[in-house]
């Protein structure tokens, strides 16, 4: 993606992110109806078109599509597609992309949520290795002639029992919906996906006072530095926070008045 595509994925990312990090929200249940949603525009090409016409109104194309959503999906799913049909898109097509991509990147949430996230990055390798080394599978699973059904019930003879279920349902969308890419691009790209998602934690971060957006920066450097993965700032407010910052990540929580590995992070963002 190119251009205002790339900066409304990025928004999109940001927004999910944000939605799934809340346990409230079914991040397989969000998955599934995203990419339900992506079927549709991706089978509608003047659905899509008029979602993403530059000369229409954002809030007007986000009324049509909660109209057309909102009986259908949840209203986590619709608020969030609606979101992205504010945004600008370079080409129609991007606003399927980044449908798909939002869909997948939940269901991997949901294993990460589950504990299984190293397995399904695994299994989809493995997976990648077993189609690139057998001709008859590979044929099977990309012969245009075959059904979805059919393609998805063999499968479920597969992996069925032998995977993780978030990895059944990225396999199944990719080989029964693969809109024009290799099915070996596309495990590539899920793996991609599942790497990413792997290495990125989340920050829970209590403070006295709002940060500003340079000591934000700076904590989210310094805590990628500590832990050595990529961190993502859940930020609250809290006057009653002792010594100023409260920071948790996973079950370990760092007390910004005694913890000497980010004194100098702490000394830098003060500065």
């Amino acid at each position: 993606m190119n251009g205002a595509s790339r900066e409304a994925l990025a928004a999109a990312r940001e927004r999910l992110d944000a939605l799934t990090d809340s346990t409230s929200v079914d991040a397989a249940q969000l998955a599934e109806e995203l990419a339900a949603v992506t079927a549709l525009l991706d089978r509608e090409v003047s659905l899509r078109r008029v979602l993403t016409d530059p000369a229409q109104a954002a809030e007007a194309k986000a009324g049509l599509a909660q109209r057309l959503l909102g009986s259908q999906v949840s209203g986590t799913t619709a608020d969030l597609v609606s979101g992205l049909v504010r945004s600008r898109w370079s080409q129609s097509r991007d606003l399927v992309d980044a449908l798909e991509e939002l869909a997948n990147t939940a269901d991997l949430t949901a294993a990460q949520r589950a504990g299984t996230l190293d397995d399904v990055e695994d299994e989809l390798f493995r997976f990648g290795r077993i189609v690139s080394s057998t001709t008859e599978l590979r044929a099977a699973l990309t012969d245009r002639k075959a059904t979805a059904s059919a393609k998805g019930e063999l499968l479920r003879s597969l992996l069925g029992g032998r995977a993780d279920a978030a990895t059944v349902r990225l396999v199944t969308r990719l080989v029964t919906a693969p809109r024009g890419r290799s099915l070996e691009a596309g495990l590539e790209s899920l793996s991609k996906l599942a790497a990413e998602r792997r290495n990125r934690v989340v920050a829970v971060v209590t403070s006295a006072v709002p940060l500003s957006d340079t000591q934000k920066q700076r904590l989210g450097a310094a805590l990628a530095k500590l832990y050595g993965r990529q961190m993502h700032l859940n930020l609250d407010v809290d006057p009653d926070v002792v010594g100023g910052i409260r920071v948790q990540v996973g079950d370990e929580v760092i007390n910004g008045s005694i913890a000497d590995r980010l004194e100098d992070a702490f000394r830098r963002m003060a500065g």
